[in-house]
């Protein structure tokens, strides 16, 4: 019997029949006894496997059996597998374990469920949504969620609104801006997002018949770095809201009616738009994938779901701030206008610094990597880094849905002149 009671990883995908039987001895350990999280396994079937794909942070394995019990085992480590140079606390997992129960809370039904989590062996035990798919791969097939508009605003709304000043008692939520704010996870997109882009790390991975456009439209603009010097600090500064912090369809469990989130390793209080900004950027990179194709239909609807989640948003967000509003200077005439505005402000400027760091970044995005064709890729590229410099330099132009793709639009346009 493995010693759980001093922290080890468990998770080696370099020995796969090693793993599956530390982490099913793990898993029989934190969930067996009494409670609403015992579960009731047979352990004669038991499987432990690790995914092919499984994000860019922690270990993830896959725990099944013959009668049908299922979850998952996630563990951090104190490298990040992204890169091994790359280090960050291993508390995080105990961060977005209490992220997820707080956020089931806000938004039931609408995150993976925590059944345990565990600060020695830095694991938590999760909901296994494998009978939803990961929407990055789901839009990569261009598939169409007709649902998807309705339930990530409602998500946006209900986790963003709700862990505000504007509802929660203000000692409450500082409290959970103390707990969490985690430096070495802030670190990363303080740099990978809100700076490495604009200034020519060594760690960015751009496509080299793309370059000379980068250094050109990116590293070249002073006008946007400045715009994006006041991102980086509003971020920094302004304890907003509890943020996914890493809001992408790759963090998103997806089927024909419903959704599920998760991988909230970036939590933190910051501003709301970073979120609604990432969501928005999200749908751009699945529209460029789609004009890889010719697939008009799936650009139509990429186009549409950026509409309607945007507009869905303000109008639920409208509605839920006087349903639920407490404090009692947020309830003076004009305030909640002026809230708004910078909301709004905030996500056109953050749905830019993603595009950008997703195109020209460390981390880039398999809708734009996975394009073959070079042409293609660049004009689905230079559509992202137009579109997203549109965003961040005229942040007060976007109210609508409608202004979002029609910058998407005129970018595609001036993009196809560059190639």
């Amino acid at each position: 019997m493995s010693d759980f009671s001093k922290y080890f990883l468990m998770i080696r995908e370099d020995d796969p029949e090693g793993t599956e039987k530390v982490i099913i001895e793990y898993t029989l350990h934190m969930t067996k006894g009494t409670g609403e999280n015992k579960i009731n396994w047979d352990e004669a079937t038991m499987r432990a496997v690790i995914p092919p794909e499984h994000g860019n942070l922690n270990h993830v394995c896959q725990v099944t059996d013959g009668k049908g019990n299922k979850l998952f085992i996630k563990q951090a480590s104190d490298t990040l597998r992204i890169s091994e140079d790359m280090t960050a606390t291993l508390d995080r997992n105990r961060q977005e374990s209490e992220i997820l129960q707080l956020e089931e809370k806000m938004a039931p039904g609408m995150v993976p469920h925590i059944y345990f989590y565990d600060t020695v062996m830095s694991a938590c035990g999760m909901e296994d949504c494998s009978d939803y798919e990961v929407m990055r791969g789901a839009m990569l097939k261009h598939k169409i969620y007709p649902h998807f508009a309705e339930n990530i605003s409602t998500f946006m709304v209900e986790t963003l609104l709700l862990s505000s000043d504007i509802v929660m008692d203000h000692r409450e939520k500082k409290e959970l801006v103390r707990k969490f704010i985690t430096p070495d996870l802030d670190d990363i997109t303080e740099k990978l997002v809100l700076m490495e882009p604009y200034l020519g790390a060594d760690r960015n991975n751009i496509f080299e018949p793309n370059r000379a456009f980068v250094e050109q439209e990116l590293y070249g603009d002073e006008a946007l770095h400045l715009e994006v010097s006041k991102l980086k600090f509003r971020f920094m500064c302004d304890a907003q809201a509890l943020l996914h912090g890493d809001l992408h369809t790759g963090s998103i469990f997806i089927n024909e009616k419903d959704l599920k989130v998760f991988d909230c390793e970036f939590g933190t209080y910051a501003p709301m738009g970073y979120d609604t900004g990432n969501v928005i950027a999200n749908l751009i990179f699945a529209y460029g994938n789609g004009l890889s194709t010719d697939d008009t239909a799936f650009c139509d609807w990429t186009m549409d779901m950026i509409e309607k989640s945007f507009d869905l948003f303000c109008e639920k967000f409208s509605r839920r701030y006087d349903e639920t509003v407490t404090e009692p200077m947020a309830k003076v005439r004009g305030f909640k206008e002026h809230y708004i505005e910078n909301l709004l402000n905030d996500t056109a400027g953050y749905a830019g610094t993603e595009l950008h760091r997703r195109t020209v970044g460390m981390a880039n995005v398999a809708d734009l990597t996975s394009i073959e064709d070079e042409k293609k890729r660049l004009l689905a590229e230079r559509i992202c880094i137009l579109s997203g410099k549109d965003f961040i330099l005229n942040q007060t132009s976007f109210r609508k849905g409608s202004d979002y793709t029609a910058a998407v639009k005129r970018a595609y346009d001036a993009a196809r002149k560059t190639i």
